[in-house]
């Protein structure tokens, strides 16, 4: 088969979409004369192929730019056949030609992506070691990816000296997938696209389904091959795992930012390894009692101020703490402790980098090309473009990946509320209404809703939650409610709520007393999360200790204790960011560790302790979280008590099999003098213990309480049947449990 000079020229320019139909081994324009093969070698002096089977070849130059044609007669196709280069001075390579393989990616595979239904990408797109053929097996690389507007795509790495000319890609029809198998590359060589756009620009591309990355500054992507050995432990907690319904299962979450939570001060105050914290922070929260641990992004991320915001690599974790292997590890550790792990999730928006997903073939191929949809205003970002139904897959895609590939037990998604308004943090002009003149952007609402059914039809037991600060309906409803499917929401509500009643002076606490009560007309609205998270203990903020009212420290400090009583007892799961258990006084800071030297002091180990305290108590009543999202498990005692800003409830499970709930009864004093005489309804005859009491000496309290425990009087109280008189300590909370129970 001869090539017209034309096509000799497009491949020389590296302007070619089929370098296949040119390079290789074809039929001779005589069947009976053989077989012609072609060879791309820029700068060789000379070329020879070798079949299998059979003498060597010599090639002859037949383009200045290094292509190489030669006949084998008396061959047959397919033929299995290398290429031995030389290059004078810089020596002679044997190798496997690359452009005799056939693609790597069927048409079943085309078919999935050009509707965005194929939830496997990762194992197609990107770069995956594998063999070809049997005898005898040819290793190497299969890369493929998708640039539907570039003119021609070459892989380059540390394999071809970075030179583009050697390896052009060939496109597979009109899909905009270009795939190319290299023989002899493999795990841990460093790659990119080198992607000629339409308007003629040469870029240089990391791949977007890459596993691995460099170490940053670098930006090269690794092949990935991954060896980690899921332990049976691990095993085992998924099969429990896919069974678990966590809406009716407790849930305390400790939010983690790997590269801060601890460092070793030995050796320049690093950050901890995957490894080193598969160890340290498995056996902390473990401790701690937390349920689960939340990693803020461990996505590749160049920048480490945006703590993993800005994400570049979403298939890849941030190679700064080691490798995809350390951190499987890592999540197998946590799995073996019966500790469950959650990641954040940014499909919001991402960076601008030159290198990564910004006009990835010379176009908005992953954004909107309008900036007024396009570019996110308040972090200099870029947003996608859920119209696109490769683009949906691309992300719906990675949240399986990582829940499939790497166990994890649920997503984070971050700024949703950014993602379900058009005009989110624009004014009037500066965005697009939707076909209906409306501010929602119906795209982004779709997307949200077909993750949401594909990850819990996929994964069963895992965990979604939304980071969403608006007032939009149904966040945790079912999809086929109209819904958008999340398990769960964040209260942002209560959140600011909360913290804004405890930022208050005592004095003043009477006039915001409905602050605390005013959750509960929406708290069985949604399946909520309660967050005290990494953002309110950033950005000037300070820390939740800086936050609560008082004129000296034991003040803050009964405070703080007073509000983590009172969050563990509220309707809702809990998450609680890194550092707060400690009482930190600074500001959190990505830089540098936690200050765990303060537990060197009696009351800052007495918050931890009441944490540690909190989870245990939580986890052993069915009462705090077996009926989180119904309004039958829970009841207030006293919701309006603003005076003596006292305010009491009573939290219920199920019934059991006798027909009895079990029960708890909180009950919060936060004025900083103490209540004595306090009448309190409570819905059992029975005596009661004092299970927790945020004011004891062992929490760095003043110890002033109940003796541990209450007998009640039969005087109806508070719509009881029985009530008795309480001891309230100052700026304190208290847990009543039936003995009995």
């Amino acid at each position: 088969m001869s090539v017209a000079a034309a096509e000799l020229d497009r491949l020389a320019r590296r302007e070619h979409p089929e370098p296949h139909a040119i390079l290789g081994a074809h039929p001779s324009d005589n069947a009976q004369d053989g077989v012609i093969v072609r060879a791309l070698r820029p700068a060789a002096e000379t070329v020879s192929v070798k079949p299998r089977s059979g003498r060597a070849v010599a090639l002859k130059q037949i383009h200045p730019a290094g292509i190489f044609e030669g006949t084998l007669r008396d061959a047959q196709l397919p033929l299995d056949y290398q290429l031995r280069v030389d290059y004078g001075a810089s020596g002679t390579f044997t190798l496997d030609d690359p452009y005799r393989f056939l693609p790597t990616i069927g048409e079943l595979d085309l078919h999935l992506m050009g509707e965005g239904r194929h939830e496997q990408l990762y194992d197609r797109l990107g770069a995956h070691v594998r063999e070809i053929g049997t005898h005898p097996p040819v290793h190497g690389t299969a890369f493929a990816v998708w640039a539907p507007a570039a003119r021609s795509v070459s892989v380059v790495g540390d394999f071809n000296s970075w030179d583009g000319r050697l390896h052009p890609m060939r496109a597979l029809g009109t899909s905009g997938i270009w795939e190319l198998f290299l023989p002899g590359v493999g795990a841990g060589a460093h790659y990119k696209y080198e992607i000629l756009s339409g308007d003629g620009e040469l870029l240089l591309k990391a791949d977007p389904y890459a596993q691995q990355t460099e170490v940053p500054p670098k930006t090269a992507s690794v092949i990935c091959a991954p060896t980690h050995v899921w332990t049976p432990a691990d095993g085992d907690y998924l099969s429990r795992r896919t069974g678990r319904q966590p809406l009716t299962e407790p849930m305390s979450i400790y939010e983690v930012h790997l590269g801060s939570w601890r460092r070793n001060s030995l050796q320049d105050n690093r950050s901890l390894t995957y490894t080193e914290l598969a160890d340290e922070l498995s056996a902390y929260v473990a401790d701690m009692g937390f349920t689960h641990v939340e990693l803020l992004p461990v996505m590749a991320h160049p920048f480490t101020g945006s703590w993993g915001y800005q994400v570049t690599g979403y298939y890849a974790p941030t190679p700064g703490y080691g490798t995809p292997d350390d951190l499987r590890a890592f999540v197998d550790r946590l799995h073996q402790r019966g500790i469950g792990v959650i990641l954040d999730w940014v499909p919001a928006h991402f960076p601008r980098d030159e290198f990564a997903l910004a006009r990835f073939d010379g176009t908005a191929l992953y954004e909107h090309a309008d900036p007024r949809r396009g570019a996110h205003p308040d972090w200099g970002t870029l947003v996608f473009n859920f119209g696109r139904h490769e683009v949906r897959n691309f992300l719906i895609s990675n949240a399986l990946f990582w829940l499939r590939e790497y166990h994890v037990d649920g997503i984070r998604v971050d700024a949703v509320a950014s993602m379900l308004y058009l005009d989110y943090s624009r004014r009037e002009g500066e965005w697009v209404p939707n076909q209906f003149g409306g501010r929602e952007d119906l795209e982004a609402v779709a997307f949200l809703a077909e993750l949401n059914e594909v990850i819990y039809g996929e994964v069963p037991g895992i965990v979604s939650a939304a980071e969403e600060s608006t007032a939009w309906p149904g966040v945790s409803r079912p999809t086929y409610l109209g819904g958008l499917g999340f398990g769960f929401k964040w209260n942002m509500g209560w959140m600011h709520d909360t913290l804004g009643y405890f930022e208050q002076d005592p004095i003043y606490r009477r006039y915001h007393h409905h602050e605390l009560t005013f959750s509960l007309m929406y708290a069985f609205s949604e399946n909520f999360i309660l967050p005290l998270s990494h953002d309110e203990v950033v950005h000037g903020k300070g820390s939740l200790y800086r936050k609560m009212a008082g004129s000296d420290k034991w003040q803050k400090l009964a405070n703080l204790r007073s509000l983590y009583a009172y969050m563990w007892a509220h309707p809702g799961k809990k998450l609680l960011f890194m550092g707060s258990e400690l009482a930190q006084d600074a500001e959190w800071s990505y830089e540098r560790s936690l200050d765990w030297h303060l537990l060197e002091q009696p009351e800052h180990a007495g918050i931890q302790a009441l944490v540690r305290d909190l989870n245990r108590i939580y986890r052993d009543e069915p009462a705090l979280w077996e009926i989180d999202s119904d309004p039958s498990g829970f009841w207030w005692l006293e919701p309006n008590d603003a005076d003596a800003n006292v305010l009491a409830f009573a939290r219920a499970s199920k019934p059991d099999a006798d027909g009895e709930p079990r029960i708890i009864v909180f009950a919060a004093n936060l004025s900083p003098v103490p209540r004595t005489g306090y009448r309190l309804g409570l819905p059992r005859a029975t005596r009661w213990k004092e299970a927790i009491n945020t004011d004891s000496t062992y929490y760095g309290g003043s110890d002033v309480g109940n003796m541990g425990g209450l007998d009640p009087e039969p005087i109806p109280w508070h719509n009881q049947p029985v009530s008795a008189l309480v001891t309230l300590p100052p700026l304190a909370a208290v847990w009543f449990i039936p003995e009995s129970q």
